[in-house]
């Protein structure tokens, strides 16, 4: 990790996160030989998840190891990364950005930066069921497409916070014949008609109910507990999460932001660019369903456009005088 110093304290672009949309946009920046300094709290959302799927090449890797190899790349190209938080951030001409100062080379000190990206994902708030937290990215699951295989065809449970995880229900029904849709917090009446046909279609049972907690036996997941006490057997549970995206900077900064079913979002176009100039997001924080290959994706995409964003803007000064 290089430290950041007294003669490193103004940069092209920071970058603010160091997961895979950081570290992708970093790496295009720093082969543009753009001096950049990625800020990182180290609190990656796949960190409970022992693999990451379906990234074409590193299928079965670990998140630990995928940001460490990350970490490996960005440095070879001169890219500075330091552990610390960011408190703060304003704009004049370019971004005024200050550290948390929580190791020795965060210093609490300002870095200050042309263009600034925000890739500082989101967190997932779980259901208060007691045993969910301490299983999940274990056998307790929120993505198919993340996790399916490698629980195929045991007995699912799916954990339904709201009508729309009558969607989660039917999805993960193409991995296993055999689940179960707790309805939990929602009430029997509110799935719709066509749902529920489609449920039936898909040979998937409902039952409603209050859940109490899971079971566990020897380290596994073997049950749900209702409140009235019945225990259905499970192998696994998937749950939808709440999404909370971490956009308190962009805000601060004055992005335009965007309500969406899965929470609030900013406004960006197609390379990532918010409605403030210079200001960029990327992955999580640009919207809810990027997985980590897409989360790569996006910040390549938004280090390339800065990159060309800067050299046209030192051109026209060139030529403007």
């Amino acid at each position: 990790m290089v430290t950041v110093t007294e003669k490193t304290e103004e940069y092209e672009v920071i970058v603010v996160g160091g997961g895979a949309a950081g570290l992708s946009a970093a790496l295009v920046l720093g082969r543009a030989r753009r001096r950049t300094l990625v800020v990182d709290a180290g609190e990656p959302r796949n960190a409970p998840a022992a693999h990451m799927q379906g990234y074409l090449s590193r299928d079965g890797m670990s998140p630990a190891e995928f940001l460490a190899v990350g970490r490996e790349e960005i440095a070879r190209y001169g890219v500075d990364l330091v552990r610390d938080r960011v408190v703060d951030a304003t704009r004049d001409e370019g971004f005024a950005v200050r550290l948390a100062g929580g190791t020795p080379s965060g210093g609490g000190r300002t870095v200050r930066a042309r263009q600034l990206v925000v890739a500082t994902g989101l967190k997932d708030e779980l259901p208060p069921v007691p045993g969910l937290a301490e299983r999940f990215g274990r056998d307790v699951v929120h993505c198919p497409y993340c996790h399916g295989w490698e629980v195929r065809d045991q007995a699912f449970g799916v954990l339904a916070t709201t009508p729309m995880s009558v969607h989660q229900a039917l999805m993960v029904s193409q991995w296993s014949k055999d689940v179960t849709l707790f309805l939990h917090t929602v009430a029997e009446a509110e799935p719709a008609d066509e749902d529920l046909r489609r449920l039936a279609a898909a040979g998937v049972r409902v039952v409603p109910g209050e859940v109490a907690g899971l079971v566990v036996e020897a380290d596994r997941l073997t049950g749900v507990r209702l409140r009235d006490g019945q225990v259905h057997d499970r192998e696994v549970v998937f749950v939808a999460p709440r999404a909370v995206p971490r956009t308190d900077l962009l805000a601060r900064l004055g992005a335009e932001l965007s309500e969406t079913p899965f929470g609030t979002y900013p406004v960006v176009d197609g390379r990532g660019l918010t409605s403030v100039p210079g200001l960029w997001a990327a992955g999580n924080a640009s919207g809810f369903a990027e997985q980590v290959v897409n989360a790569a994706s996006r910040g390549y995409r938004a280090g390339a456009a800065i990159n060309g964003e800067l050299l046209m803007a030192d051109l026209d000064a060139a030529v403007a005088g």
